[in-house]
Protein backbone atom coordinates (compact mmCIF):
# COMPACT_ATOMS: atom_id res chain seq x y z
CA UNK A 1 0.00 0.00 0.00
CA UNK A 2 1.38 3.37 -0.99
CA UNK A 3 0.17 6.46 0.78
CA UNK A 4 0.50 9.37 -1.60
CA UNK A 5 -2.40 11.41 -0.31
CA UNK A 6 -4.88 9.06 -1.96
CA UNK A 7 -7.93 8.42 0.20
CA UNK A 8 -10.18 5.37 0.17
CA UNK A 9 -13.22 7.59 -0.37
CA UNK A 10 -11.57 9.28 -3.33
CA UNK A 11 -10.67 5.95 -4.91
CA UNK A 12 -14.14 4.48 -4.50
CA UNK A 13 -15.92 7.53 -5.91
CA UNK A 14 -13.54 9.01 -8.48
CA UNK A 15 -11.08 6.38 -9.76
CA UNK A 16 -11.78 4.43 -12.93
CA UNK A 17 -12.24 0.78 -12.00
CA UNK A 18 -10.06 -1.67 -13.86
CA UNK A 19 -10.63 -5.40 -14.16
CA UNK A 20 -8.13 -8.05 -15.17
CA UNK A 21 -8.60 -7.65 -18.93
CA UNK A 22 -8.69 -3.84 -18.91
CA UNK A 23 -5.56 -2.07 -20.15
CA UNK A 24 -3.40 0.85 -19.06
CA UNK A 25 -0.34 2.56 -20.55
CA UNK A 26 2.77 2.84 -18.36
CA UNK A 27 6.53 2.47 -18.46
CA UNK A 28 9.24 2.73 -15.78
CA UNK A 29 12.93 2.91 -16.75
CA UNK A 30 16.20 4.71 -16.03
CA UNK A 31 15.58 6.84 -19.11
CA UNK A 32 12.76 8.72 -17.43
CA UNK A 33 13.64 11.84 -15.41
CA UNK A 34 11.40 10.66 -12.58
CA UNK A 35 13.25 7.35 -12.08
CA UNK A 36 13.24 6.32 -8.35
CA UNK A 37 11.31 9.45 -7.27
CA UNK A 38 8.40 7.22 -6.25
CA UNK A 39 10.79 5.59 -3.75
CA UNK A 40 10.90 8.68 -1.54
CA UNK A 41 8.69 9.88 1.34
CA UNK A 42 6.03 7.19 0.98
CA UNK A 43 4.29 4.86 3.44
CA UNK A 44 4.74 1.29 2.29
CA UNK A 45 2.81 -1.22 4.36
CA UNK A 46 4.63 -4.53 4.45
CA UNK A 47 2.76 -7.82 4.41
CA UNK A 48 4.09 -10.83 6.33
CA UNK A 49 5.30 -12.33 3.04
CA UNK A 50 7.04 -9.05 2.13
CA UNK A 51 9.02 -9.23 5.37
CA UNK A 52 9.84 -12.89 4.76
CA UNK A 53 11.20 -12.20 1.26
CA UNK A 54 13.15 -9.09 2.22
CA UNK A 55 14.84 -10.49 5.32
CA UNK A 56 15.90 -13.59 3.36
CA UNK A 57 17.29 -11.47 0.53
CA UNK A 58 19.35 -9.47 3.04
CA UNK A 59 20.42 -12.62 4.96
CA UNK A 60 19.06 -11.18 8.18
CA UNK A 61 17.24 -12.68 11.12
CA UNK A 62 13.64 -11.42 11.06
CA UNK A 63 14.07 -9.66 14.41
CA UNK A 64 17.09 -7.75 13.13
CA UNK A 65 15.31 -6.85 9.88
CA UNK A 66 12.31 -5.48 11.78
CA UNK A 67 14.51 -3.44 14.11
CA UNK A 68 16.60 -1.95 11.30
CA UNK A 69 14.12 -1.39 8.50
CA UNK A 70 10.59 -1.07 9.86
CA UNK A 71 8.37 0.98 12.13
CA UNK A 72 4.99 0.15 13.70
CA UNK A 73 1.91 2.30 13.25
CA UNK A 74 -1.63 1.67 14.45
CA UNK A 75 -4.66 1.83 12.18
CA UNK A 76 -7.36 4.17 13.46
CA UNK A 77 -10.25 1.81 12.71
CA UNK A 78 -8.85 -1.48 13.98
CA UNK A 79 -6.32 -0.24 16.53
CA UNK A 80 -3.98 -2.79 14.99
CA UNK A 81 -0.29 -2.15 14.39
CA UNK A 82 0.85 -2.32 10.78
CA UNK A 83 4.46 -2.71 9.74
CA UNK A 84 5.83 0.10 7.55
CA UNK A 85 9.11 0.23 5.68
CA UNK A 86 11.32 2.81 7.38
CA UNK A 87 12.57 5.58 5.11
CA UNK A 88 16.06 7.04 5.55
CA UNK A 89 16.03 9.82 8.13
CA UNK A 90 18.26 12.11 6.04
CA UNK A 91 16.42 12.20 2.71
CA UNK A 92 13.28 10.10 3.32
CA UNK A 93 14.32 7.68 0.58
CA UNK A 94 13.75 3.95 0.70
CA UNK A 95 16.86 2.38 2.24
CA UNK A 96 17.11 -0.06 -0.68
CA UNK A 97 16.93 2.38 -3.59
CA UNK A 98 20.07 3.33 -5.51
CA UNK A 99 20.74 5.49 -8.55
CA UNK A 100 20.31 2.36 -10.66
CA UNK A 101 17.05 1.40 -8.99
CA UNK A 102 16.01 -1.07 -6.32
CA UNK A 103 18.88 -3.08 -4.83
CA UNK A 104 16.51 -5.90 -3.79
CA UNK A 105 14.33 -5.73 -6.89
CA UNK A 106 13.52 -9.49 -7.14
CA UNK A 107 12.30 -9.34 -3.53
CA UNK A 108 10.64 -5.91 -3.49
CA UNK A 109 7.34 -5.58 -1.58
CA UNK A 110 3.91 -6.28 -3.04
CA UNK A 111 2.96 -2.58 -3.17
CA UNK A 112 6.08 -1.73 -5.18
CA UNK A 113 5.38 -4.57 -7.61
CA UNK A 114 1.80 -3.49 -8.18
CA UNK A 115 2.62 0.20 -8.81
CA UNK A 116 1.26 2.15 -10.68
CA UNK A 117 -1.78 0.04 -9.96
CA UNK A 118 -3.63 0.05 -6.67
CA UNK A 119 -6.08 -2.53 -5.38
CA UNK A 120 -9.25 -1.35 -3.66
CA UNK A 121 -11.42 -3.54 -1.48
CA UNK A 122 -14.71 -1.82 -0.55
CA UNK A 123 -15.83 -2.34 3.02
CA UNK A 124 -18.48 -4.93 2.19
CA UNK A 125 -19.21 -8.41 3.54
CA UNK A 126 -18.32 -9.83 0.13
CA UNK A 127 -15.48 -7.39 -0.54
CA UNK A 128 -13.36 -9.96 -2.37
CA UNK A 129 -16.01 -10.21 -5.10
CA UNK A 130 -16.01 -6.42 -5.52
CA UNK A 131 -12.33 -5.60 -5.33
CA UNK A 132 -10.98 -3.68 -8.30
CA UNK A 133 -7.74 -2.18 -9.58
CA UNK A 134 -7.12 1.48 -10.35
CA UNK A 135 -4.24 3.54 -11.70
CA UNK A 136 -2.32 5.76 -9.27
CA UNK A 137 -1.57 9.00 -11.13
CA UNK A 138 0.92 11.13 -9.24
CA UNK A 139 2.56 14.30 -10.50
CA UNK A 140 6.03 12.97 -9.70
CA UNK A 141 5.57 9.99 -12.07
CA UNK A 142 6.18 10.69 -15.77
CA UNK A 143 5.76 7.09 -16.97
CA UNK A 144 2.07 7.30 -17.83
CA UNK A 145 1.38 7.24 -21.56
CA UNK A 146 5.00 6.25 -22.27
CA UNK A 147 4.59 2.50 -22.77
CA UNK A 148 2.52 0.04 -24.73
CA UNK A 149 -1.00 -0.69 -23.49
CA UNK A 150 -1.06 -3.83 -21.38
CA UNK A 151 -3.74 -5.58 -19.43
CA UNK A 152 -3.94 -5.72 -15.66
CA UNK A 153 -3.68 -9.51 -15.97
CA UNK A 154 -0.40 -9.25 -17.93
CA UNK A 155 1.03 -6.74 -15.46
CA UNK A 156 0.27 -9.02 -12.53
CA UNK A 157 1.98 -11.92 -14.29
CA UNK A 158 5.05 -9.92 -15.36
CA UNK A 159 5.61 -8.61 -11.81
CA UNK A 160 5.12 -12.04 -10.15
CA UNK A 161 2.34 -10.53 -8.08
CA UNK A 162 0.37 -13.76 -8.20
CA UNK A 163 3.03 -15.47 -6.05
CA UNK A 164 2.73 -12.75 -3.42
CA UNK A 165 -1.06 -12.91 -3.47
CA UNK A 166 -1.01 -16.69 -3.11
CA UNK A 167 1.37 -16.52 -0.15
CA UNK A 168 -0.69 -13.74 1.41
CA UNK A 169 -3.97 -15.65 1.28
CA UNK A 170 -3.53 -17.28 4.75
CA UNK A 171 -2.91 -13.80 6.21
CA UNK A 172 -5.96 -12.44 4.38
CA UNK A 173 -8.04 -15.26 5.83
CA UNK A 174 -6.87 -14.21 9.27
CA UNK A 175 -7.74 -10.58 8.59
CA UNK A 176 -11.24 -11.45 7.34
CA UNK A 177 -12.22 -12.60 10.81
CA UNK A 178 -15.20 -10.64 12.13
CA UNK A 179 -13.21 -9.65 15.23
CA UNK A 180 -11.39 -6.93 13.30
CA UNK A 181 -14.64 -5.37 12.11
CA UNK A 182 -15.57 -4.61 15.70
CA UNK A 183 -12.50 -2.42 16.10
CA UNK A 184 -11.54 -3.96 19.42
CA UNK A 185 -7.86 -3.87 20.40
CA UNK A 186 -5.99 -7.10 21.04
CA UNK A 187 -4.89 -7.70 24.59
CA UNK A 188 -1.12 -7.15 25.03
CA UNK A 189 -0.21 -10.86 25.12
CA UNK A 190 -2.26 -11.60 22.02
CA UNK A 191 -0.90 -8.53 20.26
CA UNK A 192 2.65 -9.73 20.93
CA UNK A 193 1.72 -13.15 19.54
CA UNK A 194 0.15 -11.56 16.45
CA UNK A 195 3.23 -9.46 15.66
CA UNK A 196 5.62 -12.34 16.24
CA UNK A 197 3.73 -14.93 14.17
CA UNK A 198 3.02 -12.54 11.30
CA UNK A 199 6.33 -10.73 10.97
CA UNK A 200 9.05 -12.08 13.26
CA UNK A 201 9.18 -15.59 11.81
CA UNK A 202 12.59 -16.56 13.15
CA UNK A 203 11.39 -15.78 16.65
CA UNK A 204 8.17 -17.68 15.97
CA UNK A 205 10.24 -20.68 14.92
CA UNK A 206 12.03 -20.54 18.28
CA UNK A 207 8.63 -20.31 19.93
CA UNK A 208 7.62 -23.58 18.29
CA UNK A 209 10.82 -25.52 18.93
CA UNK A 210 12.16 -24.02 22.16
CA UNK A 211 9.00 -24.01 24.30
CA UNK A 212 6.56 -26.77 25.28
CA UNK A 213 4.70 -26.23 22.02
CA UNK A 214 5.53 -29.63 20.52
CA UNK A 215 4.66 -31.35 23.79
CA UNK A 216 1.20 -29.80 23.79
CA UNK A 217 0.16 -29.79 20.15
CA UNK A 218 -0.25 -32.69 17.78
CA UNK A 219 1.73 -31.67 14.70
CA UNK A 220 2.81 -34.19 12.09
CA UNK A 221 6.54 -34.94 12.20
CA UNK A 222 6.82 -34.25 8.48
CA UNK A 223 5.32 -30.82 8.91
CA UNK A 224 7.55 -30.03 11.85
CA UNK A 225 10.55 -30.89 9.70
CA UNK A 226 9.23 -28.65 6.92
CA UNK A 227 8.69 -25.60 9.12
CA UNK A 228 12.10 -26.10 10.73
CA UNK A 229 13.82 -25.08 7.51
CA UNK A 230 11.22 -23.56 5.19
CA UNK A 231 10.04 -20.01 5.91
CA UNK A 232 7.08 -20.25 3.52
CA UNK A 233 5.79 -23.36 5.27
CA UNK A 234 6.39 -21.67 8.61
CA UNK A 235 4.36 -18.62 7.61
CA UNK A 236 1.33 -20.74 6.67
CA UNK A 237 1.67 -22.63 9.95
CA UNK A 238 1.92 -19.34 11.86
CA UNK A 239 -1.37 -18.12 10.37
CA UNK A 240 -3.06 -21.37 11.43
CA UNK A 241 -1.66 -20.89 14.92
CA UNK A 242 -3.05 -17.34 15.09
CA UNK A 243 -6.50 -18.48 14.03
CA UNK A 244 -6.37 -20.93 16.91
CA UNK A 245 -4.74 -18.76 19.57
CA UNK A 246 -6.63 -15.53 18.80
CA UNK A 247 -10.03 -16.80 17.69
CA UNK A 248 -10.27 -20.41 18.94
CA UNK A 249 -10.57 -21.79 15.40
CA UNK A 250 -10.00 -25.54 15.11
CA UNK A 251 -6.78 -25.20 13.11
CA UNK A 252 -4.56 -26.86 15.75
CA UNK A 253 -4.96 -30.13 17.65
CA UNK A 254 -3.95 -30.66 21.25
CA UNK A 255 -2.31 -33.98 22.06
CA UNK A 256 -4.65 -36.48 23.63
CA UNK A 257 -2.64 -36.46 26.86
CA UNK A 258 -3.30 -32.76 27.48
CA UNK A 259 -6.60 -32.25 25.65
CA UNK A 260 -9.01 -33.11 28.45
CA UNK A 261 -7.28 -30.97 31.09
CA UNK A 262 -7.02 -27.85 28.95
CA UNK A 263 -10.43 -28.25 27.36
CA UNK A 264 -12.03 -28.67 30.76
CA UNK A 265 -10.41 -25.47 31.93
CA UNK A 266 -11.46 -23.68 28.72
CA UNK A 267 -7.93 -22.42 28.23
CA UNK A 268 -5.36 -22.22 25.48
CA UNK A 269 -1.84 -23.12 26.61
CA UNK A 270 0.29 -20.18 27.71
CA UNK A 271 3.80 -20.39 26.30
CA UNK A 272 6.78 -18.08 26.50
CA UNK A 273 9.21 -17.48 23.68
CA UNK A 274 12.86 -16.60 24.04
CA UNK A 275 13.60 -13.14 22.75
CA UNK A 276 16.23 -12.41 20.13
CA UNK A 277 19.70 -12.77 21.55
CA UNK A 278 18.59 -14.52 24.74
Amino acid sequence: MLDGGVTQEGILHHSARLWLDDTFDFRCSEELDCFTRCCRDVSIVLTPYDVLRMKKALHLDSTEFLERYTILRCTKQQKLPVVLLKMNASDKRCPFVTEKGCSIYPHRPWACRLYPLGLAEPDLPDAAAHQFYFVLRENLCHGHGKGKPRSVRDWIASQAIDVFEMMSEPFQELMRNEFWQRGEPLQPAKLEMYLMACYDLDRFRRFVFETRFCQLFDVDEGRLEAIRGDDEELLVFAMEWLLFSLFNKKTMRLKVSVHSTLEGAGEIPTLQVKHHGS
